[in-house]
């Protein structure tokens, strides 16, 4: 049993490279079963990584973009059933390949495509009747906590990553990317999920992405205020937050649902 185990792990690491040393464990005729299997994976990833990364895929092209996906199979299988939750490690691999180099834009694009990918994912936390913002009248700033909507995050670049996506996803020209590339803009994004089960975008300002981030990493209100800065306005801030429901309300650590 401990040899069939044994031989069974290496026809796994098999599928992933073609390592001649592990040719006499496998049974005779193994290779054509080998080769079916390894075609399907590479099949599997590609659909898995489009689905969660559809920017990436539309820039690269679709030849490109499945052996990138096959390449990156092969480093980075799946360590779980749910090919779902398969992919996080897919911007750092992009960041650091070398073939990538002239779209440096490219691994930042694939952060938030997985933040968004997340977010659709994300588990549910049903909105109040109206937000929670008692607290801010009378509980001292340092005591208070944001609640967001599900799935929110940050996504800061030195890239126009969120005129990227929209060039490719919502319409916008691609002339409007390729002149936020020229211009060398640097946009954050920020992602959330609305009432609809939706994933949304939209852009924040340096100080605002600060400010945001802070409070959707768990900080205190009064140091997130503090790392945004003098120019930053709270009250503009909240009113966009609450319009775009990314914001549930403010509540103290004992209040938190």
């Amino acid at each position: 049993m401990n040899r069939e185990a044994q031989r069974q792990q290496l026809l796994v690491r098999a599928l992933w490279r073609d390592d001649a040393a592990l040719q006499p464990w496998l049974r005779a005729g193994a290779d054509k079963g080998l080769a079916a299997y390894r075609s399907n994976a590479g099949a599997v990833a590609e659909r898995a990584l489009t689905a969660a990364y559809p920017t990436v895929a539309a820039l690269v092209g679709d030849e490109s973009f499945a052996a990138l996906a096959r390449h990156f199979w092969s480093l980075h299988p799946p360590q779980r059933g749910d090919l779902g939750e398969w992919g996080d490690a897919l911007p750092g691999f992009i960041a650091a390949n070398p073939q990538l180099a002239d779209e440096p834009y490219l691994a930042d694009c694939a952060r938030l495509d997985w933040a968004l990918h997340r977010a659709a994912r994300a588990a549910d936390d049903p909105a109040p009747e109206r937000p929670a913002l008692d607290a801010l009248a009378d509980t001292d700033a340092a005591q208070l906590q944001a609640r967001f909507a599900p799935g929110a995050t940050v996504v800061p670049s030195r890239w126009p990553i969120v005129t990227i996506w929209r060039a490719h996803h919502a319409g916008a020209s691609l002339g409007d990317a390729r002149a936020a590339l020229a211009d060398g803009r640097a946009e954050a994004a920020f992602v959330w999920r609305d009432d609809g089960l939706v994933p949304r975008i939209d852009a924040l300002t340096d100080a605002q992405a600060t400010f945001t981030a802070a409070l959707v990493a768990g900080g205190w209100l009064a140091d997130a205020l503090d790392a945004a800065g003098d120019a930053f306005a709270f009250d503009d801030w909240l009113a966009r937050a609450l319009g775009a429901r990314w914001l549930f309300g403010f509540h103290t650590r004992s209040d938190t649902p």
